[in-house]
């Protein structure tokens, strides 16, 4: 059994702590009860209950919400097209300009996407009048821009990695190639679907600078109002915030990871199966 550097351990423990140390604390002193995030005052639940009077807060999570659940759905519908086009259709005539506005949004800097797009809605307002003004509809279209090109690139390599000759055999069997990717291919990129979709969730919840830009003055999202607090000052209101977004976050990973790790196991399971008939044929 090979020793493990103390070197390398050590340099993994900093990493660890240095990420997860101020969100643990941060968890602590949303119990604070003192109006100093700084001070600790004794433990209290009052900042949660001061959270859920702010009617400004608790509007702009259920904006952000809907937000991220709308271009989550959308970038996951697009990006997976886009990634069975660039996984199976071969070199095709502007296959490169394809892939590279693809995976654009992922090397451009958000203050220049925010800006081109809220340019592009003021010229189609004046063109055809729609979009009218900005609201939750511009924020939605602008985050399904940049979250579409991280669901394409997962479902791209999931796709590179699947065995395609299951396909194959089951249109040599006379299925059509409809069915076969509504049977076969979708069960078994699902949990690559889920990824993305997460990912694509987590984005649009916590995306601050393009959401400045395509947003109205009836579609403020949760981290633009936070961003205009902080700047007053952080209080244990926010501080109990975030242990609810991280709380939140932490058990959907979890659901995630159980549900992925299952669809996997049934996956395995099926092959071997399958397997397992074929030598008894």
């Amino acid at each position: 059994m090979s020793k493990r550097s103390p070197f390398l351990i050590s340099c993994m423990a900093f990493g660890f702590a240095f990420l997860y140390v101020p969100l643990l604390l941060l968890m602590i002193y949303s119990f604070n009860d003192s109006k100093l995030v700084t001070v600790w005052g004794g433990f209290s639940t009052r900042w949660y209950g001061e959270l859920f009077q702010d009617d400004q807060i608790l509007g702009a999570a259920r904006t952000s919400l809907v937000i991220a659940a709308m271009s989550a759905t959308l970038s996951t519908i697009l990006g997976t097209i886009c990634g069975l086009v660039l996984a199976r259709f071969g070199r095709f005539r502007g296959r490169t300009l394809f892939s590279g506005m693809i995976t654009a949004p992922l090397v451009m800097p958000e203050v220049i996407t925010g800006l081109s797009i809220l340019l592009l809605f003021v010229a189609l307002e004046q063109l055809i009048g729609w979009p009218e003004g900005r609201g939750m509809t511009t924020i939605t279209i602008a985050h399904v821009t940049f979250t579409m090109a991280y669901v394409t690139i997962i479902i791209q390599s999931r796709l590179g990695q699947m065995d395609e000759s299951i396909e194959e055999a089951a249109m040599d069997l006379g299925a059509r190639p409809l069915k076969v990717f509504f049977l076969i291919t979708l069960p078994i990129i699902a949990p690559a679907l889920l990824s993305g979709w997460l990912l694509s969730f987590t984005l649009s919840l916590d995306d601050l600078v393009i959401a400045s830009f395509t947003a109205g003055p009836s579609s403020t999202t949760l981290p633009m109002v936070v961003f205009s607090s902080v700047r007053l000052g952080v209080t244990p209101k926010i501080n109990a915030l975030a242990t609810l977004l991280v709380s939140a976050a932490a058990f959907c990973i979890v659901i995630a990871a159980i549900i992925m790790r299952r669809a996997e196991r049934e996956r395995e399971r099926a092959i071997a199966k399958a397997m397992a008939e074929q030598e008894q044929m």
